[in-house]
């Protein structure tokens, strides 16, 4: 099977791991090219990871060689760099959100299928060893049926480590759109689609002081919610419940638990894709189940490799934009349902996600 030659577009922080593993690790992925606004960050990753062409936009979105783009820009330039990335007739992968406003994913995920496109969006964490074999324990039965969940993200804003911590509290992030879809993605994954969803968001300290270098000191006046507290309808009928928050310093709460009517299952941190996955039924104390999966490191690009096994050979990508999409529209009706004051019913919904086949060694898909 000949490799996709792959496009990126932005080369800042979150880039690297992906020019890492589409070169190094991935056997179907070869970074063609690359471009960004800061030609000496494009530079700098073709020389790092010997990636032959830097380019600017429109002449990636012109090279016919060029199959699929990555977007890995900030958020509030995922809708207008996509709907071009789309428009050229190449197949696209976007850095989470998909869009910061449900109606542009929705116009995306639309136009894909129109162009007759993959349309993949992270996170692909889900496809990992850790939530995989929470999903394996679930589908063998062990818990019996999931009943319920719960999903927890807490910390104290990224401005303590971050060097350029603004966006994180501006419109089209904060806590809900920056880790809520780790959290969302897992739960989609575990317990299905979405029916409805419930919400209560606070701004609870109106500025944040910049302790990071080069901007300490600096003040950020914040935009959005930082403490979001959220209740979930599955469509199988169970409830589950969410919380994300810049506000807080420490906490002992577990990330993610699945409820069933035989157990429990303590599901691993949704940012990464090791375990440990603990497990118990019944009165039994917890235990540590093994992971089924040798992708246990930091394989992000997972989604993207599966997309371009499903290019090559038909099927349907993992990662997908109507997940994403699903995904997006609870994390914004969190915000819908606060500011109305009641639950807000799900527009979108999803077939059931299927878990990634067993493989043999990283690489594989």
């Amino acid at each position: 099977m000949s490799k996709v030659k792959i496009g990126v577009i932005g080369c800042g922080n979150i880039s690297d791991i992906y020019f890492k593993n589409l070169t190094g690790l991935y056997e179907n992925t070869e970074v063609f090219a690359c471009c960004d606004l800061n030609t000496a960050l494009s530079e700098a990753a073709a020389k790092k990871y010997g990636i032959p062409h830097i380019y600017t936009m429109e002449e990636m979105l012109t090279d016919t060689s060029i199959e699929l783009v990555i977007n890995l820009t900030p958020p509030k330039a995922h809708f207008t760099i996509s709907k071009q990335i789309l428009s050229a007739g190449k197949h696209l992968y976007s850095e989470k959100p998909l869009a910061i406003e449900f109606s542009e994913a929705s116009e995306l995920v639309s136009l894909a299928k129109e162009k007759g496109l993959y349309l993949g969006c992270s996170p692909d964490t889900f496809l990992g060893a850790g939530i995989g074999t929470a999903r394996k324990l679930i589908d063998d039965g062990v818990i019996g049926s999931p009943i319920a969940c719960t999903a927890f993200f807490a910390c104290h804003g990224p401005e303590d480590w971050h060097p350029n911590p603004e966006f994180f509290y501006q419109y089209g992030a904060g806590p809900m759109l920056d880790m809520g879809p780790y959290y969302l993605t897992t739960l989609a994954f575990l317990m299905g689609g979405f029916h409805s969803v419930s919400g209560i968001t606070n701004i609870s300290i109106k500025e944040r002081l910049i302790t990071s270098e080069p901007k300490k000191g600096s003040v950020i006046a914040v935009e959005v919610p930082t403490y979001i507290s959220g209740h979930i309808r599955f469509q199988s009928g169970a409830v589950g419940s969410i919380t994300t928050t810049f506000d807080v310093w420490k906490h002992k709460h577990p990330l993610i638990e699945i409820y069933g009517t035989e157990g429990t299952i303590s599901v691993p941190d949704p940012n990464f894709f090791d375990g440990p996955v603990m497990v118990q039924t019944r009165n039994e104390e917890f235990k540590e189940a093994p992971l089924f999966s040798p992708y246990t490191d930091n394989v992000r690009g997972l989604g993207i490799s599966q997309m371009a096994k499903c290019i090559r050979e038909g099927g349907r990508n993992k990662a997908s934009g109507e997940v994403a999409l699903h995904v997006l529209e609870a994390m914004k009706a969190f915000d819908i349902s606060a500011e109305r004051g009641a639950v807000y019913q799900m527009t979108t919904k999803i077939e059931p996600m299927d878990p990634m086949p067993t493989i043999n060694k990283p690489g594989e898909v």
